[in-house]
């Protein structure tokens, strides 16, 4: 809350706060009622996990009485200003839920998959009008690589390459979650090259060998774009990265200071265990 409240008052920055839930299974009503009450005092909505794996769902009826979306909506955590992650184990009830709320979803496929929980209903959500974005769940911010799992999980999952168009793909990591940003900067154009606009750009050193359309991008970004073929990234008009030289950090201090700190890290949970 004091991070919310220090970013409120800062404001005109590029950051903005929202309240972190773990997960319908880690939290009781009465934390949630009171972290509805205190994020009313400063208008935040909540990211919160739910119904990643079935064990969320079993957890909220033997507890609850209520499965994972009935009791978040319950208690007042779904709004236009929620995130809802994953909900890959949810039914027609709860995403009719999620829509009437106005909640957002996202899909996190390179995390569904390392858990082995199984491939969220993401055209179903789609069609009825949910908002699903993509996200990563802290699997690495290659987010074309993203692309491409999405891509592929739900053909085989269901076992017909006709499914997740690449269009839908598309539609979640451009669209809906340019949308979702928008949610946090309403006042700042996103997403587009104009004047005025956010100016967020990066160079991909791309050569395609077939025709590159408006039509045909989304197979493009994902059977041929590669997170090492950025060069060059541009935020607010400020240059962080050009021709694949940081400009703003020294990526070598930081490595070695990282390795430092996961070593002592580690030996703390080594001792725990112990």
């Amino acid at each position: 809350m004091r991070f919310a409240h220090a970013v409120a008052e800062r404001g005109g920055n590029l950051l903005r706060a929202t309240f972190g839930l773990h997960a319908s299974l880690s939290l009781s009503d009465r934390t949630l009622e009171r972290c509805v009450v205190a994020a009313q005092g400063v208008g935040l909505g909540f990211h919160i996990h739910a119904a990643e794996h079935e064990a969320d769902e079993y957890d909220a009826r033997e507890q609850y009485g209520r499965r994972v979306i009935d009791r978040l909506a319950a208690l007042g955590i779904l709004g236009p200003r929620s995130i809802v992650a994953h909900c890959v184990h949810i039914d027609a009830r709860e995403m009719e839920l999620l829509r009437e709320t106005g909640a957002w979803v996202t899909h996190q496929p390179r995390s569904n998959m390392n858990n082995a929980v199984g491939a969220a209903p993401v055209e179903s959500m789609l069609r009825l009008g949910i908002p699903v974005c993509l996200g990563n769940d802290g699997m690495g911010n290659a987010m074309w690589a993203e692309w491409k799992e999405a891509y592929f999980m739900h053909k085989q999952a269901h076992r017909d390459p006709r499914r997740m168009n690449g269009m839908d793909v598309a539609q979640m990591a451009i669209d809906n979650n340019r949308a979702l940003a928008g949610v946090f900067w309403p006042d700042l154009p996103l997403g587009r090259l104009a004047v005025g606009a956010a100016a967020d750009v990066i160079f991909v050193d791309y050569h395609p060998i077939t025709p590159l359309t408006a039509g045909n991008l989304p197979w493009h970004l994902i059977f041929g774009f590669e997170s090492s073929m950025v060069t060059t990234t541009i935020v607010g008009g400020r240059v962080l990265m050009r021709d694949r030289q940081l400009l703003t950090l020294d990526e070598a201090a930081i490595t070695a200071r990282s390795r430092e700190l996961a070593t002592k890290v580690w030996r703390r949970f080594e001792e725990l265990s112990n």
